[in-house]
């Protein structure tokens, strides 16, 4: 599938993830926020416990992942499921997109399948859970129009971060 934010020759190719790619979106969070952020092992413990939730209980009709292959490699992710105790919410989550995969639209292209979705599968809001040092997906999340409604520092991962919640109404007679 090509993408209109596609700037190169090579498709992007969205699709549901295979056998092992569960994991792989485990591994390369883990390596990757350790890379780039200085994220210790309690992040990927925290991937690791969302994907596994997913994989044992979700409902196919409201919950999926997205991978993203460029040149047949995996280089993006991310997965919709149900907010626990709050009706008719979807939550975006896992968001990423690997340093070959910038620059290709490919992380608009995985934030806007999410929301896409989520108005098909009839849900009244999406919302996230980020932190402030994630410029690159903060810019993503605004343009797809979700908006930010809360802020609280924390220290997680082995460092000082300012997590933010984001919302985004699906419906108009959403609640702002």
């Amino acid at each position: 599938m090509e993408h209109p934010g596609d700037t190169s020759a090579t498709p992007v190719r969205l699709r549901d993830p295979q056998a092992g790619e569960l994991g792989w979106i485990v591994q390369r969070h883990g390596a990757l926020y350790a890379a780039e952020y200085g994220w210790n092992q309690e992040f990927e413990g925290l991937v690791a416990r969302i994907v596994a939730d997913f994989a044992e209980d979700h409902d196919p009709h409201l919950e999926r992942v997205w991978i993203t292959e460029l040149d047949g490699v995996p280089v993006g992710s991310v997965m919709c499921v149900r907010e626990d105790g709050a009706p008719g919410t979807a939550r975006l989550r896992l968001l990423l997109v690997e340093p070959a995969g910038r620059g290709h639209g490919i992380g608009t292209l995985l934030v806007d399948t999410v929301v896409a979705f989520a108005r098909s599968a009839g849900y009244r809001e999406l919302v996230l859970w980020t932190n402030d040092v994630l410029r690159e997906a903060r810019s993503l999340y605004e343009r797809a129009g979700f908006t930010l409604v809360a802020e609280r520092p924390h220290r997680s991962y082995g460092v000082t971060l300012t997590g933010q919640d984001w919302r985004l109404p699906l419906r108009e007679n959403s609640p702002r």
